[in-house]
């Protein structure tokens, strides 16, 4: 029994010690894959650095990838469109100073992603945008009077977006939309704009006061001359017919008269050759 005993002891050992070195070699194992796995999210590209050679050509999407850990390091960069702000003063034609500032979305082009990182790593934004996107603003801006940036805005930012966008081709950088979000002059200019504005309105409004008395005038001419007609008319008719216009009209007058004074209370009618008096109580003692 006391040597089934040990036999027994000594299966179990090593059996356990077969379990505890399959467990070190499944998690040595696990440890090992986790390191040599890398992810790449959606709206970005990697690219694997190799302490042999460098920086790869290959470009990698998105999924999950291997690599060596010692050897190979991922390089996870954003290729999503991205807005940028660029601000600036600069001076116009006329030597005004103008305050613009252009909004700018860019994306890079993923096939030079290698390229891209080896020149300008992975802030390549910030080292494109504004030092050309001011760049190209002055030089815009220059062309053009202090007014002209208001009138013909829809031009300065279409000649903005074409020399930004073959300046940007160079560097891998694709330019997806470009608009001046800011526009704002000195002072001084501002307040001779609003002057000139309020000037140009108050000439309007005379003009407009010119013309109506015109109109006035015209329609006051056009009534003399109407009445004018009528009159000659009138007398025409009257040295063909007589009189008998005048008394029709006049018989038309007597009666709105009559009925304008019938709804009045305060007026009384007397019938013509009698003297109502007579009638009245004490009247006639009075007169006697």
């Amino acid at each position: 029994l006391l040597c089934g005993g040990i036999l027994v002891c000594g299966t179990m050992n090593r059996i356990a010690n077969t379990l505890l070195r399959a467990s070190g070699v499944v998690g040595g194992g696990a440890l090992v894959f986790t390191n040599c796995v890398y992810s790449v999210d959606p709206g970005h590209k990697a690219l694997i650095f190799n302490r042999a050679g460098g920086v790869s050509d290959k470009v990698y999407h998105e999924g999950v990838h291997l690599y060596v850990p010692v050897l190979q390091k991922p390089i996870i960069m954003d290729v999503r469109t991205e807005p940028r702000t660029i601000s600036t003063v600069t001076g116009t034609k006329d030597l005004q100073r103008v305050n613009i500032s252009l909004r700018v979305l860019s994306h890079p082009v993923v096939d030079n992603l290698p390229s891209l990182y080896k020149e300008l790593h992975l802030d390549y934004r910030d080292r494109i945008l504004p030092p050309i996107g001011n760049e190209v603003l002055k030089a815009v801006v220059a062309q053009y009077n202090a007014d002209q940036l208001l009138t013909l805005r829809d031009k300065v930012s279409a000649e903005i977006r074409e020399a930004l966008h073959l300046r940007c081709e160079k560097y891998n950088l694709i330019l997806d939309d470009i608009s001046i979000t800011h526009l704002n002059f000195s002072r001084e200019f501002a307040k001779s704009i609003e002057d000139k504005q309020v000037a140009e309105q108050t000439a309007e409004r005379e003009k407009f006061v010119v013309a109506l008395r015109e109109q006035e005038k015209l329609a006051m001419i056009t009534r003399t001359e109407g009445d004018a007609e009528a009159a000659q008319l009138v007398s025409n008719s009257i040295k063909s017919h007589g009189k008998g216009l005048i008394e029709l009209q006049r018989i038309e007058a007597a009666q709105k008269i009559a009925t304008s004074l019938a709804g009045n209370r305060n007026v009384t009618y007397l019938p013509k050759g009698q003297n109502t008096l007579l009638s009245i109580p004490g009247a006639g003692a009075q007169q006697r």
